[in-house]
């Protein structure tokens, strides 16, 4: 079974469709505060096809955060938010993706993978259908968990703008 995920930068939805286009998932996302771009150290969100590379954190708890892709030991609380208020929370599950288009979001300093950009929950208290990340696709924590379990690695993924 071929699932597709679709990202809709200007409405802030993720949509995930089974192999006939019918929907068994749509929800609000949010994309990157500095808008579109491919730019390595652009902060903004990648356009384009891409595939799920990676699935990280399965079985993790719920509200684990991750450091550089890996567990910090750390649950998130709002009392750890407030200890370090501009940190990027990565939290429960990372989708690490992969950009297809060579010279637009694969290789050189347009490398969506290389620029660490994932589909990853955040703290419910985040808005969700406004642009506030750092370039990546922030989603609801039992949201994203919920994807994350239905998607296999190498899963497509289109990024609309």
């Amino acid at each position: 079974m071929t699932h597709t995920i679709s990202i809709d930068v200007l409405s802030q939805t993720l949509t995930l469709h089974d192999e006939t286009g019918d929907v068994l998932m749509q929800t609000q996302v949010s994309t990157a505060k500095n808008g579109m771009g491919e730019q390595m150290g652009s902060n903004c969100t990648p356009r384009g096809e891409h595939i799920i590379r990676a699935k990280i954190g399965a079985a993790q708890p719920l509200n684990t955060v991750f450091v550089a892709r890996r567990p910090s030991g750390e649950t998130y609380s709002p009392e750890l938010r407030a200890l370090y208020p501009q940190r990027d929370w990565i939290l429960t599950r990372i989708l690490w993706l992969s950009g297809l288009e060579p010279g637009k979001n694969r290789l050189g300093n347009v490398d969506t993978m290389r620029r660490h950009i994932y589909i990853h929950g955040a703290p419910d208290e985040d808005p969700m259908g406004v642009p506030s990340s750092h370039g990546c696709i922030k989603m609801r924590t039992q949201e994203v968990i919920e994807l994350f379990d239905r998607v296999p690695p190498g899963t497509p993924v289109t990024i609309l703008g």
